[in-house]
């Protein structure tokens, strides 16, 4: 019965020490991703002091269809439609845009408006921050 008791210990401790490890991976993982998009609706106003992004997308149809932004080379950040008032802002160096309908939604590269996309336009570019 000694013996029992010992062996269920053990495996007791090792499940908690397995635990702890993954808990604490997906804890540092969590902590490496970038920076995730501010996401607001349309009728917020920046406030003072606001660092300007390099991109900010703002959909202005009933549905924007695929929006994707990507640091070059890596992470994508946005790949999905939007919704009319649904806006998103990045702040990496560079970024590469793909817009699927350009005409549906309005931009800003560095606080700068973009000019407008024609309906049913794509739209590829990159965007260097200042």
């Amino acid at each position: 019965m000694g013996i029992a008791r010992l062996a269920l210990a053990v495996l007791a401790v090792a499940g908690v020490v397995t635990l702890l490890v993954i808990g604490g991976r997906a804890l540092f993982a969590t902590l490496d991703t970038p920076e995730p998009p501010e996401i607001r609706s349309a009728s917020a106003e920046p406030t003072a002091g606001a660092r300007v992004p390099t991109v900010r997308i703002e959909c202005v149809a009933d549905t924007c269809p695929l929006v994707t932004v990507r640091v070059p080379g890596g992470d994508v950040l946005q790949y999905r439609d939007m919704s009319r008032g649904e806006e998103v802002s990045y702040f990496q160096p560079e970024l590469d845009v793909v817009l699927t309908d350009a005409g549906t939604v309005r931009v800003s590269e560095n606080g700068r408006p973009r000019a407008p996309g024609e309906p049913g336009e794509r739209e590829a570019f990159t965007v260097r921050g200042p």
